[in-house]
């Protein structure tokens, strides 16, 4: 196995959540993962970028935008990292998350989760969606909030599932759900997606497999009454119509992925199909957009 790697920078909180965004944007990223931390003060942070291999660490930072003026002030490291250390890391930085009536943990913390709560076993991985990114936690409260008004959809799809926490959620709150189908366009997202359902038991519910878009003959008969695309704002600007036709009559859409400067754009290009904003939540910065067509 081979060494893992830090990339490590300790300044002003505000600027190394910037950072951290333009990490979660990148459709291709060449490091594993990447955590924000909040120090001892508002005003002081840590992030966390973890490579595989030594990293040629000018071309990292000109990949994401870095040069010597927006990296001033950071107190910034590139040093080899014991496996056990990583491991010590990531336990202590990915704590329970609550969303809703959700929680989501990881194995190490199955003894500590509060009662009352719907839990969702996720362990960090190279997929999306733990639960401690405000997308995935936002989606998570809004299909929460949407089961709470008798919303019971029977054809549930989970676009670009990452790590399959949605299509897992849908599978707790609409037990009577026909259809969870949940599709990635990495097959290790699949993978992923397949052992998170099983750890939760709901495997036998949920259909994964790997797809383009809509580009997948799953996808191309019948239409879901709930759709849950957490991808990014150019993706979700692109497939607006084959989404929105994809959608039933009276079904809704849970959108995020795009920051808050980038909810008009996406929402005209939704509006154009027919389909409006009914709400919008905001989450560390990323907006979550819930969509029908009653509410023009």
């Amino acid at each position: 196995m081979s060494t893992l790697w830090r990339w490590q920078a300790l300044g002003p909180y505000a600027a190394l959540k910037a950072i951290s965004d333009r990490l979660d944007q990148d459709d291709e990223p060449i490091w594993l993962s990447s955590s924000v931390f909040g120090e001892d003060t508002p005003d002081e942070g840590r992030l966390d970028v973890l490579f595989g291999d030594m990293p040629d660490e000018d071309a990292f930072c000109a990949h994401i935008g870095l040069n010597a003026a927006s990296t001033k002030g950071l107190d910034i490291t590139l040093q080899p990292l014991p496996e056990e250390d990583w491991v010590r890391l990531s336990l202590a930085g990915l704590p329970p998350v609550q969303a809703g009536r959700f929680v989501l943990f990881g194995a190490h913390d199955r003894e500590n989760l509060p009662q009352g709560k719907l839990p969702i076993e996720i362990e960090a991985g190279p997929a999306f969606g733990t639960g401690h990114h405000g997308t995935t936690k936002g989606c998570l409260i809004a299909a929460d909030e949407l089961e709470q008004t008798g919303f019971t959809p029977s054809r549930i799809l989970d676009l670009g599932a990452g790590s399959g926490a949605l299509a897992i959620a849908a599978a707790f709150l609409w037990p009577k759900a026909h259809t969870i189908l949940a599709s990635d366009i990495d097959p290790i997202a699949v993978d992923e997606t397949i052992e998170n359902a099983t750890k939760n038991g709901v495997e036998a519910r949920i259909g994964a497999f790997e797809a383009d878009g809509f580009n997948h003959p799953q996808l191309e008969t019948g239409e879901f009454d709930l759709i849950f695309a957490n991808i990014l704002a150019g993706p979700l600007e692109i497939l607006a119509e084959q989404l929105a036709g994809a959608l039933a009559h009276d079904g809704v859409a849970i959108l995020s992925g795009l920051l808050e400067h980038q909810i008009d754009t996406v929402s005209s290009a939704y509006a154009r199909t027919g389909l409006h904003v009914r709400s919008q939540t905001l989450i560390e910065g990323w907006a979550i957009l819930t969509l029908d067509r009653r509410a023009a």
